[in-house]
């Protein structure tokens, strides 16, 4: 006897995660080759009263192909390796004095230190 597929209410769940292992165990992903830091990077934000740092895995990339952009309130983090290109931007969870960057890459993480900056002032009352 033949299994009548339209009435399991599974089926289409059971294929779609049958697809997905299929592509995790192969890498033949559709947006594999587009794919930036989101597929393989985590970037983590750490804050204190006077600084903010970033901390980023960059599997496969060197530091020569590394490069960074900061505007205050975001880190444009880019670089370019055998395999793919990378660039994402991460918003900082406050502002910062981008002058006062102060970076590291060490065995695919990265690094980033930056002041706080209070950038607002006092208004006296008259």
């Amino acid at each position: 006897m033949d299994r009548d597929d339209r009435d399991d209410p599974f089926g289409d769940f059971f294929e779609e995660i049958e697809r997905m292992m299929n592509e995790m165990a192969t890498g033949d992903a559709a947006s594999a080759d587009d794919a930036g830091f989101g597929s393989d990077t985590h970037v983590d934000a750490y804050t204190t009263e006077e600084s903010v740092r970033l901390v980023a895995d960059l599997p496969a990339v060197s530091k020569d192909d590394l490069s960074l952009r900061c505007d205050g309130d975001a880190l444009t983090i880019s670089a370019v390796s055998d395999r793919r290109e990378y660039d994402e931007t991460v918003e900082l969870p406050a502002p910062v004095d981008e002058h006062s960057a102060d970076a590291t890459f060490n065995n695919g993480v990265l690094e980033v230190s930056f002041d706080r900056d209070d950038d607002s002032a006092s208004i006296d009352l008259v």
